[in-house]
């Protein structure tokens, strides 16, 4: 048998100086080779485990572009594929070809056999490589079909209970098991937002995935009591409550990791709507270097919160990250020798050594009186939620004048219109020029799939229409498009990234506030200034080849 090293010096994998370098550096951390050049940066997971396959001489499959034949991934449950980490990928000669990052585990090659009935032919395939297929291939959706037939049947039976429908303890209930699976397949797709709709004739679920919705499941009419019934009980919502909106939240372990859903009701004409919010805790842990800043809106953002006191405001529509950027930016601003204070609305993100208050207006805890109470708690950085009215926007003006640094959020288009929108609420407007530090408008575009997408030149008539920044007299830039492959879903697209429009308020910007400008005018000279706007921040992100011209005309105007 070859050694690794002669395989990958054979192949043009490593130079003789990188071998004998990786060589001295295992027996210094006394691992083995492979890992040591893994490590170093010198090869890949993939081309490790390519070379390792080579060795032993079996078949190296990547899974991202290889056909996997559904026929043979119906043959082993789901559940076995994921306690083993393998995939059925084929049927070839009567054995099943099955994908493995471990070829010596013996018990799972076993039981592939025992299930399937018939002889296993091993492959390798990297371990990232196959957890991600699992998801892809290994899906609820056709046991969540299952499960609907056999809970409709259970609905149809003469003694059937339907005002107990979803008050089940019983774990292998149908009605248990499809929510269940319905979260857990949610949570799997990357999906943002879980909807369960009644129409007029059935259940529809539709997950939101990198902000598009996609419809996965319809379900008959006749479970869709049940099934809003247990999800008002996971999220300790009153069942007997159908004529109004109601709040809710439940938690549940997913692949070793705790994950939050914000769930609310909202009735409609066919029953109630429930809109389940996935909040994964790692995003309330992000850098904000994570979050696609640009460096000259980076560099003017972070001169802004670096200092002891003023008003941040982050503006957007709901979904456009707003949240997920004042965490980051608390994550850099908290130390310990720092008191951070939120009041929240609700409270989405736990976050250790801050101080997170939720907001109950029943109790007669409003966003205004918890931050009054704040007040008195000397804090060094409050956010808040949201300002929503003028007695809200008052108390943080002056919170923000008095040696506070002040994070918020506003419902607005764009940066400038933040200042005219504070004015409408009844704020001085010398005291929101002098407030105001800065504003950050934000978006979420898709980002394109690093595994598919393909160069091209676009026509002059293109760039024209979406009014790209490119001059005739330039040659036509090479840009970076969506093809769509089995790792995005044949989307395209995997992942987001977000627009920023990072406006200074500079002395200029606040003579304009105190004149009552327009929006409009504070925009001029904002850019004047060195401002970029939403859609010239997207299309820099064009040319860097992380979305595409679409894209960033379908998020901003």
């Amino acid at each position: 048998m070859k050694q690794l090293g002669e395989i990958l010096l054979d192949e043009g994998l490593v130079t003789e100086a990188q071998l004998l370098a990786a060589l001295d550096e295992t027996m210094t951390r006394g691992q083995s080779l492979g890992r040591t050049l893994v490590e170093l940066g010198v090869l890949t997971e993939g081309q490790l485990v390519k070379a390792l396959a080579s060795q032993v001489g079996m078949q190296y499959v990547d899974l991202d572009e290889h056909p996997v034949d559904r026929a043979a991934v119906s043959l082993v449950p789901g559940t076995l594929c994921r306690r083993y980490v393998v995939l059925p990928i084929a049927i070839e000669n009567g054995a099943i070809v099955l994908a493995t990052a471990d070829p010596g585990n013996v018990m799972a090659v076993d039981d592939v056999r025992t299930m399937a009935g018939m002889p296993v032919v091993p492959v390798i395939a990297t371990y990232d490589n196959l957890t991600r297929a699992i998801d892809r291939f290994c899906r609820a959706d056709d046991e969540m079909e299952d499960l609907s037939s056999a809970f409709e049947e259970e609905v149809a039976a003469p003694e059937a209970d339907l005002s107990k429908m979803g008050d089940f303890v019983d774990d292998d209930a149908p009605i248990v098991r499809y929510v269940n699976l319905l979260v857990t397949q949610g949570i799997t797709d990357r999906a943002s937002d879980i909807h369960i709709e009644p129409t007029e004739h059935d259940l529809r679920v539709r997950y939101r995935i990198d902000g598009v919705l996609h419809e996965v499941q319809r379900s008959p009419k006749q479970i869709q009591g049940g099934v809003i019934s247990r999800v008002k009980i996971m999220s300790d919502i009153d069942i007997a409550e159908k004529r109004k909106p109601q709040d809710g939240r439940m938690s549940v372990v997913h692949n070793g990791r705790k994950i939050d859903l914000r769930v609310a009701t909202l009735p409609t004409v066919w029953g109630e709507k429930i809109v389940m919010r996935v909040l994964d805790n790692s995003t309330a842990s992000l850098d904000l270097r994570d979050l696609s800043f640009l460096e000259h809106n980076y560099a003017t953002y972070q001169e802004s919160y670096t200092k002891p006191y003023g008003m941040i405001l982050v503006t957007g529509p709901t979904g456009s990250g707003k949240s997920t950027t004042l965490y980051a930016t608390l994550n850099a601003v908290s130390k310990p020798e720092i008191n951070v204070i939120t009041v929240e609305d609700p409270v989405e993100y736990r976050l250790g050594g801050i101080n997170q208050v939720q907001v109950n207006p029943k109790a007669g805890l409003t966003f205004a009186s918890a931050l009054r109470s704040i007040l008195r708690s000397d804090p060094d950085v409050v956010l808040l939620g949201e300002i929503r009215d003028h007695e809200t926007a008052q108390i943080a003006i002056e919170a923000a004048l008095t040696g506070h640094l002040v994070l918020s959020t506003l419902h607005t288009n764009d940066a400038p219109s933040a200042i005219t929108r504070l004015t409408e609420m009844g704020i001085e407007p010398f005291l929101v020029g002098s407030a105001l530090d800065c504003v950050v408008a934000q978006r979420l575009a898709r980002k394109l799939c690093g595994k598919c997408k393909e160069p091209y030149v676009p026509t002059a008539g293109e760039l024209e229409a979406a009014r790209f920044p490119w001059l005739p007299s330039e040659p036509l830039p090479e840009l970076m498009r969506p093809v769509g492959c089995v790792a995005c879903s044949k989307t395209g697209y995997k992942g987001r990234l977000a627009l920023h429009e990072v406006m200074r308020v500079t002395e200029e910007i606040e003579r304009h506030a105190v004149a009552h400008s327009s929006s409009a005018e504070i925009n001029a000279t904002a850019v004047q200034q060195g401002m970029l706007t939403l859609r010239e921040d997207g299309w820099q992100k064009v040319a860097l080849g992380l979305t595409s011209i679409e894209e960033i005309l379908r998020v901003v105007a």
